[in-house]
């Protein structure tokens, strides 16, 4: 299906949703949601959409860009005043407009509140929900990403030696990254080693690796706008300690357990349990903190999230990205982690990132 008829198909169903939310049109300034419904990539512009109007307002960087990627939405030349604020909403002329309620900010509000006769509906989610199931377009975007950060995280175990610093490892991986293809990182690369990589979220510092380290590598690569996202864990050694080879693979079984039962239609978090059950029958149910893992695309985060607090109703359906990364950490000691970016299908979860699982770095 060409672009073009994506965007058409995206603006119906947005116009079909109208009203639902009980409003007359829809204002998206959100990057992510505003590419997705539009096609425009820049960094600033703002969507207005009702029954029968698609505008989209940038400033004077945009125009040529504006009209190239979203030829569905017409242009508002907008240098962003509060004049040109007023005369973009009146372009439209509806009077109750939904907002992004949770990427809006309250200078924003307090600048749209200066327009007279119309009246603003903070909406919890828009187009959010619409993003979660994959088109084959952004599916290819994904596994082109997916197999860049494949390509570099095998080439952790020649990067990696002991005495290098954390963030001198994290360099090497970011400059691979790039030379590889990848348009930008997907996030910021996490290297964790030692007692470090019991910190989930850990920014990869002044540290030097040591003999006998767990390491935790963490990382994605972006194409076309679209992330991946991969984490491999190592031990810095010939042969991993017993306590490191026996955590390594319990966090192997929890992965495997939600590779082999989880289908479509299961509620968020029934998935999540899958894994989360490993590691309770292990003892480690207190070193399993974080979700199962989250939706990704235009987003490194977005819906769905695979949760033990996600709502009993929320389901996974076919066409979903999202990652499977369960980690088991013990403070003062390290942790371990293995993610792979997958897709459900109709037969279960398929994985897109295929770098081997080796733990050892000799």
């Amino acid at each position: 299906m060409p672009q073009t008829s994506i965007f058409q198909e995206r603006l119906t169903a947005v116009r079909h949703k109208l009203p639902e939310w009980e409003v007359d049109g829809l204002l998206i300034a959100s990057p992510s949601n505003r590419r997705w419904l539009s096609g425009f990539s820049g960094s600033n512009g703002q969507l207005l959409v009702t029954a029968n109007k698609a505008l989209i307002a940038t400033d004077f960087r945009y125009y040529i860009q504006a009209t190239h990627e979203a030829p569905h939405f017409t242009l508002f030349r907008h240098q962003r005043t509060v004049e040109d604020t007023r005369n973009f909403l009146a372009e439209a002329g509806v009077p109750r407009v939904g907002v992004e309620a949770k990427h809006t900010t309250l200078e924003q509000m307090d600048e749209l509140m200066q327009v007279e006769n119309i009246t603003w509906v903070g909406l919890a989610k828009t187009v959010e929900p619409m993003r979660q199931v994959k088109t084959a377009a952004e599916v290819q975007s994904i596994q082109k990403a997916a197999a860049i950060t494949d390509a570099i995280m095998a080439q952790v175990p020649q990067i990696a030696r002991v005495g290098m610093m954390e963030k001198a490892v994290a360099w090497e991986l970011e400059k691979a990254l790039r030379q590889a293809g990848a348009e930008a990182l997907a996030f910021d690369i996490l290297v964790a080693s030692g007692p470090n990589s019991a910190l989930p979220h850990h920014h990869p510092g002044s540290r030097r690796l040591q003999a006998g380290d767990a390491l935790i590598v963490d990382m994605g690569a972006q194409v076309d706008g679209y992330k991946s996202d991969m984490t491999r864990s190592f031990y810095l050694g010939e042969k991993a300690s017993v306590p490191y080879f026996e955590l390594y693979q319990l966090v192997m079984r929890a992965q495997t357990a939600v590779f082999q039962q989880a289908r479509p239609g299961m509620s968020l978090k029934a998935v999540d349990a899958l894994a989360r059950d490993v590691f309770a029958r292990a003892g480690h149910a207190e070193h399993f903190g974080h979700g199962l893992g989250h939706g990704l695309g235009l987003d490194i985060h977005e819906d769905p999230f695979l949760s033990p607090r996600a709502a009993d109703e929320d389901t996974i359906e076919v066409g979903t990205m999202v990652t499977i990364e369960p980690g088991c950490y013990l403070p003062d000691w390290g942790g371990i982690r293995l993610e792979e970016t997958a897709l459900m299908t109709e037969d279960g979860l398929v994985p897109l990132t295929h770098c081997p699982k080796e733990p050892n770095i000799v």
